[in-house]
């Protein structure tokens, strides 16, 4: 059964919808308000407050914590500077994604590793002869994602001092009166934004504490469904949704490598360390990288509404982000298959994350989508694009 976040006596009376999703055993707001549209918009042009609480919380200390982590990352590990934070996946020994997360170094000999599903056993089996301990912390350490153009204005109200030198993906420690927190430089939504992580008993009063500081800006909590359109828009992806943990795939296509993501780029093969998965990612990267790739898609707004038109109907735009495997086409053939998309109302554009085949993924490329409209199948044209969709100069200011 699932049960509240340290948060949940706040959230809770907030959810006038009471519509909850379940997320590593916990209650997450899908949506407080009846338009998750409006907590959309706080998060892009105001500052929203999110519970990430149910996030896997790891602290890795010791001697050997840093070699630990070069074990199991593609990262080079040894690069990560105290008050820095890395985003990187890890493999299995076949090369394929076992989940994607934050790593950040709180000082010369401890870590912070976050995670989307639970790894304790798998950190455990690669710290063998290591002197290292690792610690889960979900439980006692709640997180707070403070999101949003003027969610430093809102930072620097509660906590006192200013926060224009923490670079992205850089953290540092505060307080918020006697509250003691860990502020990070990073979150889902591809905005000015931070992560607070606090003690979980604690966790209540800093909500309060922020939503004060935030009131005359016109902070507000924001849900899944919110969050959902803004790490589109950001070309984020989501585990199970747009790849499937190669611990979870039942067949092999079901199975990811970094370069079918769209996470190339964090794959360090020349480190000095042997990594899980390195030999595998090495033969494929020799091998010219994968036959498919993540792509950007621009959905034609013409066609879709041609659809409707034929049947009809006005056209509909579905404020909710979908999360399903829409076939992709290149003239009569199948070449690949969309794994979410929403309608954007910053760009005013049907957009969506696609695994295409490789010839497919440079920009421009031309490709249908599958779309139905009362059951009648069609295809509307749609164009590759690069990621993110959405990248304002806020986020990295």
């Amino acid at each position: 059964m699932s049960i509240g976040t340290p948060l949940h006596e706040r959230t809770a009376p907030l959810n006038r919808k009471l519509q909850w999703r379940e997320w590593s055993g916990y209650l997450a707001a899908s949506s407080y308000e009846d338009q998750h549209v409006h907590e959309y918009t706080a998060i892009r042009q105001r500052a929203a407050l999110i519970d990430v609480s149910p996030l896997y919380k790891y602290v890795v200390r010791g001697p050997g914590a840093a070699a630990l982590i070069d074990r199991v990352i593609t990262r080079d590990a040894t690069k990560i500077r105290p008050g820095q934070v890395i985003y990187t996946p890890w493999c299995d020994e076949h090369g394929k994604v076992v989940d994607d997360g934050t790593i950040a170094r709180l000082d010369d000999d401890s870590f912070r590793w976050t995670s989307a599903e639970q790894h304790l056993r798998w950190f455990g089996l690669n710290a063998r002869g290591l002197d290292v301990a690792i610690e889960d912390v979900s439980e006692s350490v709640a997180a707070i994602a403070l999101q949003g153009p003027l969610s430093r204005a809102v930072l620097e109200a509660v906590t006192r001092q200013s926060w224009s030198d923490v670079g992205y993906y850089r953290r540092r420690a505060g307080k918020v009166g006697r509250i003691s927190l860990d502020v990070s430089r990073t979150g889902y939504t591809g905005d000015l934004g931070y992560e607070l992580w606090v003690d979980a008993g604690k966790a209540v009063a800093l909500w309060d504490r922020l939503m004060a500081g935030g009131r005359d800006v016109g902070i507000g909590p924001a849900g899944m469904m919110a969050l959902d359109m803004v790490r589109l828009e950001a070309g984020l992806i989501l585990i199970e949704v747009d790849y499937t943990s190669a611990t979870a795939a039942l067949i092999p296509t079901q199975s990811y490598s970094p370069y079918e993501i769209g996470l190339g780029r964090l794959v360090n093969l020349d480190k000095g360390a042997e990594f899980v998965g390195r030999q595998a990612l090495l033969a494929e990267s020799d091998e010219g990288g994968p036959a498919r790739r993540l792509v950007g898609l621009e959905v034609d707004y013409e066609g879709i509404e041609g659809l409707y038109q034929a049947q009809g109907l006005p056209i509909e735009v579905s404020r909710a982000t979908w999360r399903a495997h829409v076939p992709v086409y290149a003239g009569g053939r199948q070449v690949g298959r969309a794994t979410s998309g929403t309608w954007s109302p910053t760009l005013k554009k049907h957009i969506a994350l696609a695994s295409v085949e490789a010839a497919y993924e440079p920009a421009g490329s031309r490709l249908q989508l599958e779309w139905t409209v009362e059951g009648r199948r069609g295809r509307v044209g749609a164009t590759v694009v690069p990621l993110p969709f959405f990248d304002p100069p806020r986020k990295r200011a």
